[in-house]
């Protein structure tokens, strides 16, 4: 395993690695921004449901 460090440059590969965490992270946050469920920022858009009155079974 050691090997491979003699192959690839530790510096770039920890920096090429931490780019792409970050740039995932954020594709993931924007992506759970863009559904209604998970928007923390604006809320859900679910439209008011009006309350039901209930009617006699008898009328």
């Amino acid at each position: 395993m050691w090997r491979i460090w003699l192959i690839f440059d530790p510096r770039r590969a920890l920096v090429a690695l931490f780019i792409f965490l970050f740039v995932l992270a954020l594709l993931i946050h924007f992506i759970l921004l863009s559904t209604d469920r998970f928007n923390w920022l604006d809320g859900p858009h679910t439209p008011a449901v009006a309350g039901s009155t209930a009617t006699p079974a008898g009328s």
